[in-house]
């Protein structure tokens, strides 16, 4: 229905000088379709108001509305192309009141969990990088042509914003960083199984991935009362976002799923003395993709942490163990050399959460799952108040190269799913017993002793002979192509 409508508008982007990247597509998009959003949601709430004879107050003052400045309609729903802005008057009133209008909602609202904060705030980290009003008009106008008002169009607009998130991650720099595979993240909330009334926490949330998923798992897993609906809305899902872009696009992600008021706040996680979390302050439920491989993290952020380190995912660990309450539970992904890295931090971390923590589970992911990245990871299961004693690991196999044109799906990780339900042992699955690790290094390399490796029986002069065998074949195939000349 609207696949059209959002190639028309990344063709005004890539026509206009201020946007260069799937990056700025995705920022500059957010912005636009999020007013289009407010415009649609509002006037939804105006009708309820009508229905119920009651007062309804819009959160925009008139001049800001969609309706008059955006796509100017007469009485009978045509443009009026006299009183709608284009070309530099467009683009100075962007610029000059628009967005210094909805940045004031920052400092003039107290509640950072009302939609007007929010409001603020994304229009307090980002800017109108459209150069041209003419371009501007272009967007705004296809922009006008969705619809928020029906579940299939929303479904439909979520989809393919999604799509944008990550194509953003495939055009590389770091947008990789805000996209962990939908595929992942489903299996981890199956496993998991989050449940209403527990609340949810993911503090680098990027794209907020997680907790989109983990919202649609809980919504559909049975008939929700208004109650219930009314708690997944407000009270279950929290997120912590460092950067402003992924802060930005992760509060648009939310929107068109469902969630109308994120509570999601801009900032380094990283900077909160994990010493001073008190148990108000504890969730149910973590399920994180920190940022890792980057030993980057400043002496006044690791001064935060007991286990002082520069790479980043170690802190996040350390963040997430004293986050969580006793007996909620956790999954984390992180890199594979985790598991065995010998420096005092890595051996130090990993005996911290085999004893405050049952880890009961580590998946351990194949190189490139992560779109952009060749980096092997793995993914950690634990619940916090129990020491570990024996840890479920399952070696995923696709047997296939992974890529832009054949990502992870959901198939290659059924099997996972379906064994991890009961533990059960497999070719790719086996356990290891705590007493059987070393206490002085904890190290947890994975070996599968299922795998059965495939030995070449071959002799030296049979590999030679097969060598020169190719080499042959290949000059007489050189030969060929050269008589054709």
């Amino acid at each position: 229905m609207f696949e059209q409508t959002f190639k028309n508008i990344d063709n005004a982007f890539r026509e206009d000088d201020g946007c260069s990247t799937e990056l700025d597509y995705a920022e500059q998009s957010s912005w636009i379709l999020f007013l289009k959003w407010l415009d649609d949601y509002e006037k939804d709430k105006e009708t309820k108001a009508k229905l119920e004879n009651k007062q309804f107050k819009p959160t925009l003052k008139k001049e800001f509305q969609w309706a008059t400045w955006a796509v100017v309609k007469d009485k009978v729903g045509k443009v009026d192309f006299n009183k709608t802005l284009t070309g530099p008057d467009l683009k100075t009133f962007i610029d000059d009141k628009l967005f210094p209008y909805l940045k004031s909602f920052r400092n003039n609202t107290e509640d950072t969990n009302t939609l007007e904060y929010k409001i603020g705030e994304i229009f307090h980290e980002i800017k109108n990088k459209l150069s041209d009003g003419y371009s501007i008009r272009e967007v705004v106008d296809a922009v006008d042509k969705l619809q928020f008002k029906s579940s299939e169009q929303k479904h439909e607009l979520s989809a393919l914003y999604e799509e944008k998130i990550k194509n953003m991650g495939n055009s590389g720099r770091n947008g990789g960083e805000y996209y962990t595979p939908r595929a992942l993240i489903k299996s981890i909330i199956k496993v998991i199984n989050p449940k209403i009334g527990e609340t949810i926490y993911d503090g680098a949330v990027g794209s907020a991935g997680f907790l989109i998923e983990a919202y649609q798992y809980m919504s559909q897993s049975k008939s929700l009362t208004t109650s219930e609906l009314k708690t997944i809305q407000n009270k279950t899902f929290y997120g912590i976002e460092k950067i402003s872009l992924a802060y930005v696009i992760g509060l648009m992600n939310m929107i068109l799923h469902g969630i109308e008021s994120p509570n999601i706040i801009r900032k380094n996680t990283l900077e909160d003395n994990i010493q001073e979390i008190q148990n108000k302050d504890r969730v149910d439920v973590i399920l994180a993709n920190p940022p890792f491989g980057g030993k980057t993290e400043k002496k006044h952020i690791q001064e935060n942490f007991p286990i002082r380190t520069s790479e980043t995912s170690y802190l996040f660990l350390q963040h997430f163990i004293k986050k969580l309450k006793v007996g909620g539970r956790g999954a984390v992904v992180i890199k594979n050399t985790f598991l065995s890295n010998t420096d005092n931090a890595s051996v130090t971390l990993r005996k911290q959460l085999l004893e405050e923590c049952n880890l009961f589970a580590i998946l351990d992911l194949p190189g490139r799952a992560f779109l952009g990245s060749g980096v092997k990871t793995v993914v950690l299961f634990f619940e916090k108040g129990k020491s570990t004693k024996n840890i479920w690991c399952y070696q995923l196999n696709v047997n296939r190269n992974l890529g832009k044109t054949n990502p992870l799906n959901e198939n290659d990780l059924a099997d996972f799913v379906k064994l991890a339900k009961t533990q059960q042992l497999s070719n790719n699955s086996w356990v290891v017993n705590l007493t059987n690790v070393n206490k002085d290094t904890w190290d947890l390399n994975l070996n599968n002793p299922n795998r059965v490796e495939e030995i070449d029986n071959r002799t030296p002069e049979e590999i030679i002979s097969e060598i020169e065998q190719h080499d042959k074949q290949a000059t007489q195939a050189l030969q060929r192509i050269k008589e054709l000349l």
